[in-house]
């Protein structure tokens, strides 16, 4: 029986390393990975992991891609000797952390590149034979910082927020070409995309006033607090990957957690997002803000309930008090 044919892209560490190693190694060895990176010469983590887990011979190959480069996208699909790619997994992404005006137009430019034009260029060598074969799986690295504005990432949820529209636009039209479309949404991982951030944590914070950075300087404390006690090992999103794949009635959505379900909830029962912001707004305060109080509305103490009561929108369940830092955490992707 031929093997399912996956190729991962963003495999130099964090997800893509370990769901490579994860489906390469299965017991049905099944599966045939393609694991590509930007730079062949960052593939020594991966052969080494790849020897320790006892992956079969054959079941693992390395190709140079790098997403910016639709020639470097096209060079890879056709080093794929089987001639057809079943899974696809767009994994490869950039980070980009702190004030909006303090970063570099540069910084800005890399990480919409390589988030949603990379998918874009990625995608579109590759679907034409899945519609032409009627048969195909994509799975994309999803964010809670698709579904939710989180502070200080607004370009990277920005980007992420693209890719939910990229890929539910997709999974409407091609159901009836026997191609299925799923995004994983991540929540914070142990992976080192955290040190991979462009222009660095913060980027030029000169630009941004003294009360911005000091709240950005109070943010990285918490984010680093729960990236230690909260952040998923990569094996269990992994995990999720693989349901996904395996599931034989594909989901447009897959959650590798159910931590910020709540505020993403409330968030789709806001429409005008007033209720939201102002929750978000007060739970700012309990993680550190402006002595409890609601930033940006201090006279207000009951701005959350009031925008609710206004808008019709549901109350926030679960953990919404520990602050909007907490999603903060959905930064560390793949």
């Amino acid at each position: 029986m031929d093997r399912t044919v996956v190729l991962i892209t963003g495999c130099s560490s964090g997800i893509g390393l370990h769901l490579a190693l994860r489906l390469a190694s299965d017991p049905s060895r099944s599966f045939k990975v393609y694991a590509t990176l930007r730079d062949l010469g960052a593939q020594g983590p991966l052969w080494e992991a790849a020897q320790s887990r006892g992956c079969p011979p054959g079941s693992l190959e390395t190709l140079q891609l790098d997403v910016r480069d639709a020639d470097s996208v096209a060079a890879a699909r056709a080093r794929v000797t089987e001639g057809r790619v079943d899974v696809l997994v767009c994994n490869a992404g950039r980070g980009l952390l702190g004030p909006l005006e303090a970063h570099e137009a540069g910084a800005v430019g890399s990480v919409l590149d390589v988030n949603v034009a990379g998918t874009v260029r990625t995608l579109q060598a590759f679907l034409p034979d899945m519609k032409r074969r009627r048969s195909g799986r994509i799975l994309v690295t999803g964010s809670f910082g698709g579904l939710m504005g989180l502070p200080f990432n607004a370009v990277y949820c920005a980007s992420k927020f693209a890719i939910e529209g990229l890929c539910e636009s997709l999974a409407v039209l091609l159901p009836p070409f026997g191609v299925h479309v799923s995004l994983i949404e991540c929540g914070p991982v142990r992976t080192a995309f955290q040190d991979k951030l462009e222009g660095g944590p913060g980027g030029a914070l000169n630009g941004a006033d003294a009360e911005t950075r000091d709240l950005f300087s109070r943010y990285q404390r918490h984010l680093e607090r729960i990236l230690r006690e909260a952040a998923q090992d990569p094996e269990e999103v992994t995990e999720v990957f693989l349901a996904a794949l395996r599931d034989p009635r594909p989901a447009l959505r897959y959650f590798c957690t159910e931590r910020f379900l709540p505020l993403v909830r409330m968030r789709l029962a806001d429409p005008s997002g007033r209720g939201y912001v102002a929750a978000m707004h007060r739970a700012a305060g309990a993680a550190g803000g402006r002595s409890g109080k609601t930033v940006g509305n201090p006279g207000n103490t009951n701005a959350e309930a009031e925008a609710q009561k206004e808008e019709g929108a549901s109350p926030p369940k679960g953990r919404v008090e520990s602050g909007p830092w907490i999603p903060a955490g959905c930064l560390q992707q793949g």
